[in-house]
Formats: structure tokens, C-alpha cells, sequence
């Protein structure tokens, strides 16, 4: 390989927005000077199709010799730069700038939707509302491809306890999937405003398996998001901590007043992280 430079039925429309160009970072672009894309794109085996990457790396990468943990995130589109956002971004790049500062340097792998595809890529189970799922496609992407390249050309702490994932909305849902699939390369679960309603009576099997030991989950779900999305996300709480989940295990955050969209994500996402990666709780 070469090297590389409200739900529900607002969601559907929605997140079929998220369609941003992907390329080189677009002129105006408020991504900081530690973001580049990886050009070109990686092929996507089972699917057919190619898929840009866009990658942060801490302040010093350069001027060290240091290894870092790895969080991997969907919808990179989004993540860094709002000239490529459809609604804003998460700010990721200056969030973990000024966590550097307090000594939590991550290297942030971000990996595009794919547009007319994002919904099934992110599905875990096919059946209503959206179809065919390819979440399982998705996911050996990821695991025999993407982080396999990112080991190989950066330096990386590549055990699970420093391997982490993190989506929102049908992002949030596949990320969870990855605890069912791969919790052998993934220790570290931020699990943003889930959509458990696209799985129907599937959303059990997510009740089934509980965090091992050492792993984290972070669960983040706005007071304000529509459809079904709390309960749903309650009721799952409640059903892993009857069977044992504990609060060193996993942390659920419920923000009175947060809807579900990337401002809310973008407030919550270094408190997710130091608590993912530090196990620190924040006030």
C-alpha cells in the first residue's frame, strides 16, 4: 500500500445529509495544523468501494519519540473541520490540543460516512427501518485494514486498554456493536447518543454481553434527543448494571437540555475521554 500523505424520522433525512466531500482539507478550513487526510483512499474489502481517512496527531508527535493511544471515530467528516461538516463539528483537534496540556495525548483516527451508504455501513442488523446492514463490513474495514496501516506507519500503544472507538447516533450504535465483535482490539467505548431504535428487537443482544474487566464504556445520551432514544438507552443501563456493570466499567451520562447534534458531542467529548483513557470523573 502506498503512503498516505429529532430521531427517528428526522433521523434517516438527517444523517443522509452528512454527505461532505472528502479530499484534501478545503480552503477556510478550521481543522488545526495537526490534521491531515490520507490520500488516497482506502479500498474497502466486501464493499466495493473507497474510503478517506483523517487523522490527528498530538502536539509533539513530531519532536518525540513517544507512543499513543488510539481512539478510532466515524464520521471524520465532522470530527475536525466545519468546511466539511454538514452541521458543525465535534472540535476534536482543539479539544485534545488543550488536553495535551493536561497530559492526555491521543492520536484520533477518523474514518468518513459513506454518504448514501452510512446508514447500512453503521447497521449492525439488518430488518426495518433501513435495510441491509454491513456493520460487520464496516468493522473488518477497521479492524484488518484501517488500524492494521495506523499501527504500522505511527506510533501507537496498539493493545486493547489503549484502543478505543467512538461514534454518535448510528456511530454510537456500530461502536457498541464493536464491544459484541472485537473486544479483543477495542478497550475503550464512547458510545454518543446511540440509535438502538435501528435495531428493533435486535437491541437485546446488547444487554447480553458486559464490559470484561479493565474495559470502559461511556454512555451519552441528550434529555432534549426525540423518538425513543432515552428510554431506550435507560433501559439498557439498568439491564447491564442488574447483570453486574459497574460503575468502573462504564459512566451514563443523561444532559438536561442537550438535543441530539454535534454541539452537544463537541461539550462532552474531552469529559468523555479523560474518563475513557485516565479514568478520571469529572465534576
Amino acid at each position: 500500500m502506498q503512503s498516505r500523505t429529532k430521531l427517528k424520522s428526522a433521523s434517516l433525512a438527517v444523517m443522509l445529509l452528512m454527505l461532505a466531500s472528502p479530499g484534501v482539507l478545503a480552503k477556510g478550513s478550521t481543522a488545526a495544523a495537526n490534521v491531515t487526510v490520507l490520500e488516497p483512499a482506502f479500498q474497502m474489502p466486501g464493499l466495493q468501494r473507497s474510503r478517506i481517512l483523517r487523522l490527528y496527531l498530538p502536539p509533539d508527535y513530531q519532536s518525540s519519540n513517544d507512543s499513543y493511544p488510539v481512539l478510532y471515530m466515524h464520521d471524520a467528516q465532522n470530527l475536525f473541520d466545519a468546511s466539511t461538516s454538514y452541521a458543525g463539528e465535534w472540535r476534536v483537534d482543539e479539544s485534545l490540543n488543550q488536553l495535551a496540556q493536561q497530559g492526555l495525548k491521543l492520536i484520533v483516527v477518523g474514518i468518513d460516512n459513506g454518504g448514501e451508504f452510512r446508514n447500512q455501513e453503521l447497521l449492525p442488523y439488518s430488518g426495518p427501518p433501513i435495510g441491509q446492514a454491513q456493520g460487520d463490513q464496516y468493522l473488518q474495514f477497521l479492524v484488518t485494514v484501517v488500524k492494521p496501516y495506523i499501527d504500522q506507519h505511527y506510533r501507537t500503544k496498539a493493545d486493547a486498554a489503549n484502543t478505543g472507538i467512538m461514534g454518535s447516533s448510528m456511530g454510537g450504535l456500530i461502536s457498541h456493536y464493536a464491544l459484541l465483535k472485537y473486544p479483543q482490539v477495542f478497550g475503550r467505548y464512547g458510545l454518543f447518543s446511540p440509535s438502538y431504535w435501528a435495531v428493533g428487537a435486535n437491541v437485546r443482544q446488547f444487554s447480553q454481553q458486559l464490559p470484561a474487566p479493565g474495559q470502559r464504556l461511556y454512555f451519552y445520551m441528550g434529555l432534549q434527543e426525540g423518538g425513543s432514544m432515552v428510554p431506550d438507552i435507560e433501559r439498557l443501563v439498568h439491564k447491564l448494571v442488574a447483570k453486574g456493570m459497574t460503575a468502573q466499567q462504564a459512566q451514563y451520562r443523561l444532559v438536561e437540555g442537550a438535543d441530539h447534534n454535534e454541539a452537544a458531542w463537541a461539550a462532552e467529548f474531552s469529559r468523555a475521554v479523560l474518563w475513557l483513557y485516565q479514568g478520571k470523573v469529572l465534576p
